[in-house]
């Protein structure tokens, strides 16, 4: 089996990139490393640029790319994924974040970028119809619903519909994503790391695609380089 792996995720929200980055993560035994995890991580360590970032966010405001870039930097090139590998999930979002993380790896490249695929009215729907534990924050939907009436499984809470979760807002999400991933893709594309992969089937299907095109990839990427690559002894 193939040992470690440096790769990016890409993706439309509601497309199952969580679960899957979680999967490959499990499967090639490397961190999953979401911009969430990398900025709750780097505040809560009190890193240099984890107190720039608690500064923005406890005013309200957007991380400027300075920030996001320098708290990439810093997990990066932490011993974990420095040996073994990453996928990286919610970054890079724009042209100069791909750029700068081409810098931050430059000296142990990317394997891949996989972008997950999954038409927009599919993942409208999907998401459409999800619904929310207020309490613990547990997911359904309406086709899989709590045992008792729109209270939860796990805590007895409400489960409701949230106000970002309508059509109309995840529309506009969509369109944002789109309108700022599409220069990340094409960027990607013309470097020839980038991967297309149908989101739609089961999960185990969809992980199935992404671990056979992960092999195929970091498989020719290290017989081209001579080397082994992230994890191997």
């Amino acid at each position: 089996m193939i040992s470690g792996v440096r790769m990016v995720m890409l993706g439309r929200q509601g497309a199952g990139k969580g679960t899957q980055c979680g999967r490959l993560a499990r499967h090639y035994v490397v961190p999953h490393i979401s911009t969430g995890d990398m900025l709750r991580l780097a505040v809560k360590e009190g890193t240099e640029f984890g107190l720039r970032a608690k500064a923005y966010m406890d005013a309200g405001d957007l991380l400027p790319d300075e920030v996001m870039v320098g708290v990439v930097d810093e997990r990066l090139n932490q011993g974990g994924t420095t040996r073994r590998g990453f996928v990286l999930d919610g970054f890079p979002r724009t042209v100069p974040q791909a750029e700068a993380l081409a810098e931050i790896t430059r000296a142990a490249p990317l394997d891949l970028v996989a972008d997950l695929q999954v038409a927009p009215e599919v993942v409208i729907e999907r998401i459409a119809s999800r619904r929310s534990c207020l309490d613990c924050g547990a997911i359904y939907s309406v086709a899989d619903p709590p045992k008792y009436p729109w209270h939860c499984d796990n805590c007895g809470g409400d489960v409701v519909q949230r106000d970002d979760d309508t059509e109309e807002a995840v529309r506009r999400r969509l369109d944002l994503y789109d309108r700022e991933t599409a220069p990340v893709i094409a960027w990607y594309a013309e470097r020839g790391l980038l991967v297309e992969v149908d989101g739609l089937g089961s999960t185990d299907e969809v992980a199935a695609r992404l671990v056979t095109v992960v092999d195929e990839r970091v498989a020719a990427a290290r017989a081209a380089s001579g080397a082994a690559g992230p994890g191997a002894t």
